[in-house]
């Protein structure tokens, strides 16, 4: 059977587990604003539409928890498939929802499936790169995170155009919310399907002990399918001499998670996912279309969706020059900027900004609590703001967020790590879901200033313990981590597998057929 041996094909196909999460974003901000789901769903606001939106988290949280144990028995690529099977479930009962227990009910369910692929796809993508490119395939899953949002968006907002009298249409067809949430199925599908040609990883090949398969993919991908190529030679080696050392050790996965050395990187990891929720982001995904609204400017549905073309355009940087320009200075300057966007807003609308009371409300503004009225500068500069922000994280944290701890932990541990880190990340998607649409409607501009004092944070975190992971291979992370010297100083880089690959090319070094000790050195 045909598989796919390039490396930038593979790994910008498995990103479309990350298409997903982006579906499921503007599948609901899309709906939001339409007559169709206000009037089916008893108008939902304040809690309950904060239930709603965190219902997906919520199965995101469970899924990521448990992917490390589908992963690490099944493999990275057959967990990608079961997510696909259950985000297929989870989105035929939300399309076929009668009611808001069973939206969120089909909400969940393809939020195991989110969970599970936001979780895995970084490690696949992390374990079937070379360090070279490893920081651009890896921002894939972000950039393929923003395509979703942005195909669903649209068709959202073609469905809610185009059934009925449009979304202000007090009765507009249900097909308004029901065609999004059923055209989502698709790309599932074809990653289910399309995953059958794809190779396992080589990494998770060797923990099995299935050394030759795992030669051989080495070749595929980097060697041209040359299983004597110098540099596949050379990962071969790290990769077999890490997966002995952990042997070695004797200790089990879970034990190894809380020794102290590897303590801090995970901590740093889950503290990286839980920035890139309390950044505000997700909210301003979400929550566009009642932010738009109170800024009383053109229409909210399509202002909106200036925004998600924003995050796809300014995405493409990061995956061009991440692996140029390095994780530390995105996550420092991406936190500094963001706050600074939203302390803007929030001072713009506290000042200019008034009660949305009786004299003001309009259908279309209802939902909301606070509004600029007939000052169309400072709602423009509002709306700026909400674009420069997302600017700012779509070239910063976004990529980098998922690069990040995908790559700082040794193979031992890394899909279980790298699922606590995700799990962190749903956790506060779950929590912020909840909890912005109360926030909106109780304090208004205010939340602007609590999540940029949380940039601020990020900012502080970032600078101290943020290490620079470009250019070292993920058996050289220990290095980076354990070297002593302090994250804002900058190291000498050595680079352990090309010194294996120049003594392989000088014959100093010589690889025999897999076994239980492939490699021998030749004096």
């Amino acid at each position: 059977m045909y598989q796919a041996s390039n490396v930038y094909f593979i790994c910008a196909f498995a990103a479309l587990g990350g298409g997903l999460f982006g579906f499921d974003i503007s599948s609901m901000s899309g709906v939001l604003g339409t007559q169709a789901y206000k009037q089916y769903f008893d108008n939902p606001k304040s809690y309950r539409q904060g239930a709603i939106t965190a219902s997906m988290p919520a199965g995101s949280l469970v899924g990521s928890i448990i992917s490390s144990f589908i992963a690490d028995k099944y493999s990275r690529k057959v967990a990608l498939q079961i997510s696909c099977i259950l985000w297929i479930i989870g989105s035929t009962i939300q399309t076929a929802a009668q009611n808001v227990g069973m939206l969120c009910t089909g909400r969940v369910i393809a939020g195991f499936c989110v969970g599970i692929a936001s979780a895995i796809v970084p490690v696949y993508q992390s374990e079937i790169a070379p360090k070279e490119i490893r920081g651009r395939v890896v921002s894939f899953q972000q950039w393929a995170i923003t395509w979703g949002i942005l195909i669903q968006y649209f068709i959202q907002y073609g469905a809610a155009e185009g059934t009925g009298g449009g979304p202000n249409d007090p009765n507009q067809p249900t097909a308004a919310f029901r065609i999004p949430w059923g055209v989502q199925m698709i790309p599932a599908f074809i990653l289910f399907v399309g995953l059958f040609f794809f190779p396992y990883s080589p990494r998770w090949l060797a923990s099995q002990d299935r050394w030759e398969e795992s030669l051989q993919v080495l070749a595929k991908l980097h060697g041209k399918g040359d299983i004597n190529h110098p540099k596949v030679l050379a990962q071969y080696r790290e990769i077999e001499d890490a997966l002995r050392f952990d042997r070695e050790e004797a200790v089990s996965s879970i034990t190894a998670l809380i020794e102290p050395r590897m303590l801090k990187r995970v901590v740093l990891g889950m503290s990286i996912q839980m920035w890139s929720q309390l950044c505000g982001m997700n909210i301003m995904m979400y929550y566009i279309v009642y932010i738009m609204e109170g800024a009383q400017i053109a229409s909210p549905l399509m202002t909106a969706s200036i925004q998600y073309v924003i995050n796809v355009v300014l995405t493409l940087p990061a995956i061009l020059f991440l692996d140029k320009w390095g994780r530390r200075p995105s996550l420092i300057i991406g936190s500094f900027f963001m706050m600074t966007w939203l302390f803007i807003s929030g001072a713009l609308q506290q000042y200019y900004g008034q009660p949305n009371t009786d004299e003001t409300k309009t259908e279309n503004n209802k939902d909301i609590s606070w509004i600029v009225n007939n000052n169309r500068p400072v709602s423009s500069a509002i709306v700026s703001c909400s674009y420069l922000f997302v600017a700012t994280f779509a070239t910063t944290w976004g990529p980098t967020s998922w690069t990040y701890p995908a790559e700082i932990f040794p193979g031992k541990i890394r899909a279980k790590a790298v699922s606590m880190s995700t799990a962190t990340n749903w956790f506060w998607n779950m929590v912020l879901a909840f909890g912005v649409p109360p926030l909106l409607w109780n304090i208004n501009y205010k939340m602007y200033y609590v999540f940029g004092a949380f940039n601020a944070a990020a900012f502080i975190h970032m600078f101290f313990t943020a290490y620079e992971t470009k250019g070292y291979t993920l058996e050289e992370m220990d290095d980076v981590f354990d070297s002593g010297i302090p994250a804002w100083k900058t190291r000498t880089k050595t680079s352990r597998l090309e010194d294996l690959e120049k003594e392989i090319e000088q014959g100093n070094l010589k690889v025999v057929a897999p076994g239980v000790r492939p490699v021998e050195e030749v004096s």
